[in-house]
């Protein structure tokens, strides 16, 4: 029987296998588990630090204490960054069918009406094993396993806008923990890891996410009121002034980034909790995947007593009451979200529509068509941040006039997240 024959070169001969390509993986042992983690000298941070994706997981591992603390028990969505922290991230709420038997799932139901089986993360080699699919972010839910449905985290996400300065992001989150404790809370502050910081309280599971909004969207507009000059519950960014209390964050299916958390940053910064009395004097660049492992040795979690303080929302959801009660109606949901009842136009202040005409009044110019109320102009569009901020750069250059009149306000970076993807829009006022 003749040999199969191929062209190789224009020649005829035997065809050559090709040659399997060398499997570099390595697997990690891990309280009696193993977690394999494949491409281990893949960069995942290649700018200001050099960390490959095993250096990644060795870092979960050495905060693993007090990583665990902030997801444990509870489902969470990965934000998964295959081509490193430069690449661009999606994320993935259904478990994916490759996992581990020892890894828990549960259920979750969404305001679209679909549902997904979620990835619950309880130990070490969990933790180390949705590292190795790129999730550098940790994302939970805030709510246990146990119960879906009553989330036991109020969380207050400190959002300032461009330009606005870090001290003023720390003075909010002063007037958050006074607001907290009248109101019968404690706050437990980590900043966000990138310009922003966190407060959370642990709450008794008695609340829907839909009341946990709520007081939240109460303790925004009280904070406002106090430091109007730099805080702002305000969700449309072309409103807004100073620090965002992002209220939204309650909301069912919103994530944040939980503490321990690595971002995508050139210096691989990390959501680092912190102590009260740390708090007027921090610097979120001193807390780095470098030097946190060594911070939660030598002085432990801050927030490791954050479970035996849970609190209740009655004071919270009472001041709700009043501020409906002095015509605040409810604010804006987020996009993807049902029209709720109560809350007014989903609609930019930019692009709503004028309001018809009464009788025998003579309608206004251009109808009942939407009519700009400023000067918004989106100036780049890009799935990445650094991009459309490169574009922003370019329309200052070949607009310097314009560019010399803008004030810090009138620069506005949206980033609307969607269900696999965020596209960020540069626009200025």
């Amino acid at each position: 029987m003749s040999e199969p024959t191929g062209k190789t070169g224009g020649k005829t001969g035997t065809k050559k296998p090709r040659a399997k390509k060398p499997d570099d993986a390595v697997t990690l042992s891990i309280e009696g588990q193993k977690v394999r983690v494949s491409h281990p000298a893949k960069p995942y941070f290649s700018r200001e630090i050099q960390l490959t994706k095993l250096q990644l997981v060795q870092y979960y591992l050495a905060v693993a204490p007090g990583a665990l603390a902030g997801i444990k028990d509870r489902p969470i969505v990965l934000k998964r960054f295959v081509d490193g922290a430069e690449g661009q991230p999606f994320y993935q709420k259904r478990a994916p069918e490759g996992r581990p038997p020892w890894l828990r799932t549960v259920t979750l139901s969404f305001p679209s009406g679909r549902t997904a089986e979620e990835v619950v993360v309880d130990d070490a080699a969990g933790l180390a094993w949705i590292v190795n699919l790129g999730c550098i972010e940790l994302h939970p839910h805030p709510v246990r396993a146990g119960d879906l449905d009553h989330p036991d985290e109020l969380r207050v996400d400190l959002d300032p806008g461009p330009g606005v300065p870090w001290a003023d992001v720390r003075r909010v989150a002063l007037e958050v923990k006074a607001l907290l404790e009248e109101m019968g809370l404690q706050g437990w502050p980590k900043t966000s890891g990138s310009r922003g910081m966190h407060v959370n309280a642990r709450l008794h599971p008695r609340w829907t996410f839909t009341d946990v909004r709520r007081a939240a969207l109460a303790l925004s507009r009280e904070i406002e009121r106090r430091a109007p000059t730099i805080a702002t519950s305000k969700w449309w960014k072309e409103e807004r002034r100073g620090v965002f209390l992002d209220y939204n964050q309650n909301a069912k299916d919103r994530t944040t980034c939980s503490a321990y958390s690595v971002r995508p940053l050139p210096d691989a910064r990390v959501s680092a909790p912190l102590t009260w009395d740390e708090v007027p004097d921090c610097d979120p660049a001193d807390f780095t995947v470098a030097t946190m492992p060594r911070r939660l040795a030598e002085k432990g979690d801050p927030q490791a007593a954050m479970d035996q303080a849970p609190g209740a929302l009655d004071a919270l959801l009472a001041l709700a009451t009043r501020d409906e009660a002095a015509g605040l109606g409810d604010a804006p949901w987020p996009p993807h979200f049902r029209k709720m009842d109560g809350e007014a136009a989903r609609v930019a202040p930019s692009r709503a529509r004028r309001p018809a005409p009464a009788a025998g009044e003579s309608a206004p110019a251009g109808g009942g068509r939407r009519q700009s109320k400023m000067p918004l102009v989106t100036v780049a569009n890009s799935p990445d941040k650094a991009a459309a901020l490169d574009g922003l750069e370019r329309w200052k250059a070949r607009h310097p006039e314009a560019a010399a009149l803008l004030a810090v306000d009138d620069v506005l970076v949206d980033s609307m997240r969607g269900r696999s993807s965020t596209p960020i829009r540069s626009k200025v006022l």
